[in-house]
């Protein structure tokens, strides 16, 4: 768990109160539509770029000697002082050829390359810039520096940030991997074995505890932003990660793809932190048993419903003070006696699904967020110890990638 006291915040993360609102598209590889009912799309966000929010206010320590049209895109100050290994950017032309374009999102494009000195394969992620204002995105900031500061096995890996042949033009230069897990479990004949998911929960719950613990916050977990290769999981696209600090500050709700989305926010929540992406990790792994999202909602009415009709309805007593958010009297309640007791049915029809694996999900897919599991306290639950054990990555059998074609 993270400590009582936060951390002080720069003024870059204090300038984020999060009503600007926005979204990386950080994917590796080619993603086929998602199965009916289509997953919904996350919140709109305008593009916003350095222009629209003062940069002095963002990334501290970066020199601004009058006010400016644009701010250049180039590696700001602030994070080559901490990265000095990025102070210098190369040329991406001396160093790496691109090979394929893999997927286009709101603010980049995935490329596969090959690193000329190595031979080694990596993915290329050419960041979008506003070409009318010649900004850098405020997003693309805020996914490099938490990415350079979560350094982690099972978190995607920043190499180096290099350059094309303008300033303007900025890539970052990320570990090759070769699925996401939702395309994966689409194209699979059979369903993940229970020590696979153990394995990939485990993996998960390793990454999201290291967030928290150095205060971060992703707030967009789903099985298309988990990547894998060979078994080994990275979590990746921390386009809508941010530093969260204790007191908790007001941030925007609109985060999270809806299905994943926890009931807090659904309620109009703004004072939130680490809860909601340990909501998300329950929602992946019912998913990896289930083959499909757990919680398929048309709306956010209509998801707050399901997940009242398979948890149970809150009570005073189960969720002290929910009927104080905002959106809570927008819904009738009608409690039930036993509130998992939908979900526990689901789940029984599924092989591997043990005692101990429903009483872990339970923990993780609990209403009220003060209640619900941490991420640092899911890794000592009894679940990853009984048999059978967590595979091995390395056992994992191999599926081909399609990011090659």
């Amino acid at each position: 768990m993270a400590p009582v006291d936060g951390p002080k915040k720069s003024r870059w993360e204090e300038g984020d109160d999060d009503t600007r609102h926005q979204r990386s598209g950080t994917f590796h590889r080619k993603r086929r539509p998602e199965p009916a009912p289509r997953e919904p799309s996350p919140p709109k966000r305008t593009v916003e770029t350095a222009e629209d929010t003062h940069i002095e206010e963002l990334v501290e320590d970066t020199p601004i000697a009058e006010p400016t049209k644009y701010v250049p895109a180039v590696l700001p100050t602030h994070l080559a002082q901490e990265h000095s290994h990025l102070s210098s950017c190369r040329p991406i032309d001396q160093c790496y050829e691109r090979l394929n374009k893999i997927e286009e999102g709101t603010y980049g494009i995935v490329y596969r390359a090959r690193d000329l000195s190595t031979n080694e394969i990596v993915a290329l992620k050419h960041l979008k810039l506003d070409q009318e204002r010649n900004g850098f995105p405020i997003t693309s900031l805020r996914e490099i520096h938490t990415l350079l500061l979560a350094k982690h096995p099972n978190i995607i890996n920043v190499r180096e940030i290099v350059v094309g042949k303008s300033l303007n033009s900025i890539y970052m230069v990320m570990d090759f991997m070769d699925h996401d897990l939702r395309t994966l479990m689409e194209d699979m004949r059979e369903p993940f074995r229970p020590s696979e998911v153990k394995s990939l929960v485990l993996q998960l719950c390793r990454a999201i505890a290291h967030l928290h613990d150095n205060w971060i916050v992703h707030r967009d977990l789903k099985t298309s932003n988990l990547l894998m290769a060979r078994g080994a999981l990275r979590v990746a696209d921390f386009g809508l990660a941010r530093k969260y600090s204790s007191p908790l500050g007001h941030m925007t709700g609109l985060v999270v793809t809806l299905w994943y989305r926890a009931p807090e926010l659904l309620l109009g929540e703004r004072e939130y932190s680490t809860s909601v992406d340990v909501w998300s990790i329950g929602c992946i792994f019912a998913e990896l048993f289930f083959g499909q999202p757990v919680f398929q909602g048309r709306g956010e009415i209509d998801q707050i419903n399901r997940i009242f009709a398979a948890c149970g309805a809150p009570t005073s007593s189960s969720w002290p003070g929910f009927m104080q958010l905002p959106n809570a009297k927008m819904f009738k309640f009608s409690p039930h006696k036993d509130p998992n007791t939908k979900l526990r049915a689901r789940m029984e029809k599924y092989q591997g699904v043990t005692d101990c694996a429903f009483d872990l999900m339970a923990r993780m897919l609990t209403l009220d967020p003060a209640q619900r599991i941490t991420a640092s306290q899911a890794l000592e639950h009894p679940y990853f110890a009984e048999h059978p054990p967590p595979k091995d990555p390395s056992m994992f059998p191999t599926w081909p990638s399609k990011s090659q074609s």
